[in-house]
């Protein structure tokens, strides 16, 4: 079975097919149940190592990885070896009980996170024991015989046994746009991949035709895998990971050289050493935002998991935050905005009058198509019994559908002998093809007048709502096709009337979307008589369409300018459905693509979120950031606010860390250097942040106001710095009230000073979690139960943790009372300050945003033409 892999062997793409299915032990039969089971133990799943989900001891070394930390730990050890081994312990317990609470979290949900990727697990159809069956594409192993058909997605390098038209999309590893033809044969045995044109790999799609492949390659041995590291280089970073990445990067530098100041300016004072560096690396540690991507990944994995209980599967976790800011949503309307059950509901000769020929006819080009199965072919076949004289006829060719001709074609014998070519399709598609028109069984010449009668009854049809197919037939001479153009000459039979209801319902879904601030385009290949009777008829508007002709005349440009006007487009090429899309981010609007077949791929990558169904073709499904387990408008809904709620969640532990770090930044800064002690010890620093962060991972699951789910939301990295700044200097201003308290009014010394500051530190930094997390007034606002019931416990320790035996460890002695209530009383005067600041704060921001200045409005200009998908 490996023999292909050997040094010296010929390249499989360089052999016979026959050769290589002797060389795998193989057949057209495929491998027997056993044979494949013992191959797939040999050479493992068909996957990529980066697939694998992460090992636990991988996600526990990720939290040792700051710096910061590494070196606290190294000082703890040489302050141990100098004779101060109890801070060294207790600093020590507390690092590692700050990593494990982050590896606990961020190991749950990286496994809920593989657990729903699990459910999207990509399918194939295999020979096994001569029997066609589907299994998951990582069960596939070398001398597999694959079926292939349009929309596959290929899950392993393998060569072409069969092939009838087949074109394969390989821009993930060439570039190129256009698909390749393939066919079965013999390539060059240095034949780079783009002339392999008897093979097909991994990761590439079957765009047209049907294919038998013999497989290969599997896994790691694959050519996908080997350009792998490129292609996630290639995956663009969403607007949010990007202003999460840098503001992180900004923080951490701006605290680094206040810590370093810190050093210096209390090394300088004559402070000891040793207490002065595990101070200011404490002081780090306390001041960078270290939990931020693990709180980013719990939020994030507990959204998946209450989309994925309503019914959306998220495949990229970033994609969550694009789904809540999305404000335009580009749809088809077939099974999304209708039924999606299609009926065939009248057949009809030339005149309009019913014609049992015509159904037949359609009957045989329907059943005997081998292409992809669609719902237009599935309702022909439901319409009627099958006819004794439909069974006579004997398949000799087709000419598969595709989306530049538009057209079916189907090549028959008659019980008479005769070869029949039975053509469905457009309407326009098929009378450019037609040369006579049937007219009481008899053919006459198609001439204008009889064309424009024919295309007046697809007005009328298509403005009732109808979609209209027109079917043509000719007579060979030759019982031997002659390829495509006998595509030519045709009889223009009848037409083929379908109904699709609109979907029960989707009058309220729209007005939801609506009311979300999301407004949404129908994106049609269909006519546009149709589309605009379904949009009238489910309450969009339809004043302004777009025709895919249109599209042709017009420059990007003006596009750009007119996409955000257009309420529909019609009649659209696959290819015109990517440039919407582009058109539409161009002017700084975030689009969700809905979408779920083979032409909709560019478009769902180009969009900043791109949607897809379960039951969605392979290249869909993968091209899509979220998959919908119902093609259902109103799950999208419930998505939407399931997103917009994790996104609010993650803003809402970035303010609050941003504001709280800055203000204790100054605070630290200014107390170090005008007390004549360290204001807190170093293990009292730590676990001041390790008792602040259990609460933290509780905003999680923090309930969300309905008016922040009601409006697109994005990242605002300037609105982010002015709360950090607004809040912060509100904080360091009631700590200075602290100080003051403390020195001259109840004359602490060093170690109460330490006590009474840690407790009003920590206090306010729990109770300000519940003035920031609404823009209501707190009372207004209901927070989640286990926020309430994680800060209640902390509060509690708080208070008590002075009077504990364990207080004694970290340098605590008790507070007197009076000194207890009146830090009570400056936590309350803080918390009633920030709320009224809070109030202020939102106000100005709505007013900026309703009235940019200059500055603000030249950002969100630039803000808009960086933002990526």
């Amino acid at each position: 079975m490996d023999t292909l892999t050997g040094h010296g062997t010929p390249a499989y793409w360089s052999m016979p097919a026959a050769s290589v299915l002797a060389e795998l032990h193989s057949g057209e039969a495929g491998l027997s149940a056993s044979d494949a089971a013992r191959r797939l133990k040999e050479t493992g799943p068909n996957a990529l190592d980066k697939e694998r989900s992460l090992s636990a001891l991988t996600v526990l070394a990720r939290q040792f990885r700051s710096p910061l930390v590494l070196i606290l730990v190294v000082a703890a050890a040489i302050s141990a070896s100098l004779g101060e081994a109890h801070e060294a312990i207790i600093i020590t317990l507390i690092v590692l009980a700050s990593c494990l609470l982050g590896f606990f979290q961020e190991y749950g949900a990286s496994q809920a996170t593989e657990k729903l990727k699990q459910r999207l697990s990509h399918k194939t159809t295999a020979v096994r024991d001569g029997i066609e069956i589907v299994i998951r594409s990582d069960e596939v192993v070398p001398g597999d015989v694959l079926h292939l058909s349009a929309g596959s997605l290929i899950p392993a390098d393998g060569v072409i046994l069969e092939a009838r038209d087949l074109n394969v999309s390989e821009a993930v590893l060439t570039g190129e746009t256009f698909p390749v033809v393939k066919r079965p044969g013999i390539a060059e045995a240095g034949a780079p991949l783009s002339r392999r044109n008897n093979v097909v790999f991994a990761g590439t799609s079957v765009r047209s035709g049907t294919a038998c492949v013999l497989i290969v390659k599997t896994g790691m041995q694959t050519e996908f895998a080997a350009i792998a590291a490129s292609l996630d280089r290639q995956v663009p970073e969403t607007e949010f990971s990007q202003g999460i990445r840098r503001f992180g990067l900004l923080m951490t530098e701006i605290m680094f050289v206040m810590v370093i100041l810190v050093f210096f300016a209390n090394a300088l004072l004559g402070r000891p050493l040793i207490d002065s560096i595990l101070f200011s690396l404490a002081l780090a540690v306390g001041l960078t935002p270290e939990l931020l991507p693990a709180i980013i990944s719990v939020t994030l994995a507990r959204g998946a998991r209450a989309m994925a209980a309503n019914g959306v599967i998220v495949r990229r976790l970033e994609a969550i935050e694009n789904l809540g800011s999305m404000d335009v949503l580009c749809t088809d309307k077939t099974g999304t905005l209708t039924e999606g059950v299609i009926h065939l509901d009248a057949w009809l000769d030339p005149t309009g009058q019913p014609s049992n020929d015509v159904l037949m006819l359609a009957r045989l080009n329907a059943t005997l198509q081998s292409g992809l199965p669609n719902p237009l072919d599935e309702a022909i076949a439901a319409a009627a019994a099958t006819s004794p004289r439909e069974q006579s006829f004997v398949k000799r060719d087709e000419f598969p559908y595709d989306f530049t001709r538009k057209r079916l074609s189907v090549i028959v014998a008659s019980p008479e002998g005769e070869t029949v070519l039975i053509c469905k399709g457009a309407i326009d598609k098929v009378l450019d093809i037609c040369g006579s028109v049937r007219d009481a069984g008899k053919e006459i010449s198609l001439d204008a007048e009889r064309r424009g009668a024919i295309e007046e009854k697809f007005r009328s049809w298509s403005t009732e709502g109808f979609r209209v197919l027109g079917l043509a037939t000719r007579r060979l001479i030759s019982p031997v096709p002659n390829g495509r153009s006998d595509e030519a000459g045709l009889c223009f039979e009848g037409f083929l009337l379908f109904l699709d209801p609109p979907k029960q319902g989707i009058e309220q879904c729209l007005a939801d979307l609506a009311k979300r601030g999301i407004t949404v385009k129908i994106i049609s290949g269909d006519n546009r008589y149709v589309v605009a009777h379904l949009a009238s008829a489910i309450g969009l508007p339809s004043s302004h369409v777009l025709t895919g002709a249109d599209l042709t005349h017009i420059s990007s440009q003006a596009l750009a300018a007119k996409a955000a006007h257009t309420d529909l487009f019609a009649e659209i090429d696959p290819n015109q459905k990517e440039r919407i899309v582009r058109a539409l981010r161009s002017r700084g609007h975030v689009v969700g693509y809905l979408g779920d077949g083979i032409n909709d791929a560019p478009a769902l990558h180009e969009a900043d979120i791109g949607i897809s169904v379960d039951s969605a073709v392979d290249v869909a499904r993968e091209a899509a950031d979220v998959v919908l387990l119902k093609r259902d408008l109103s799950v999208l809904v419930q998505g939407v606010d399931d997103g917009r709620t994790t996104f609010a969640n993650t803003m809402k532990y970035i303010s609050i860390t941003t504001s709280a770090n800055f203000g204790n930044m100054i605070s630290m800064a200014l107390a170090s250097i005008a007390l004549p002690f360290l204001p807190l010890l170093a293990q009292q620093v730590l676990l001041n942040n390790f008792l602040s962060d259990i609460p933290s991972f509780a905003i999680a699951t923090d309930n969300v106001d309905e008016e922040d789910r009601r409006r697109p939301r994005h990242w605002e990295i300037g609105s982010v710095g002015r709360f950090m700044i607004t809040f912060g200097l509100v904080s360091s201003l009631f700590d200075l009230l602290t100080f003051a308290f403390l020195i001259f009014l109840a004359g602490a010394g060093e170690q109460r000073f330490q006590t009474a500051w840690f407790v009003e530190s920590l206090l306010t930094e729990l109770l300000i979690v519940f003035i920031i997390r609404t823009r209501k007034r707190f009372w207004q606002s209901r927070p989640s139960r286990l926020l309430v019931a994680l800060s209640a416990l902390i509060v509690s320790m708080t208070f008590a943790l002075p009077f504990l035996p364990i207080g004694r460890w970290f340098g605590f002695v008790p507070l007197p009372v009076p000194t207890l209530l009146a830090l009570l009383a400056i936590s309350v005067m803080y918390l009633l300050a920030s709320e009224r600041t809070k109030h202020w704060f939102f106000e100005r921001e709505d007013r900026g945003r309703l009235h940019p200045d200059r500055r603000t409005r030249k950002a969100l200009r630039q803000g808009a033409g960086s933002r990526t998908g």
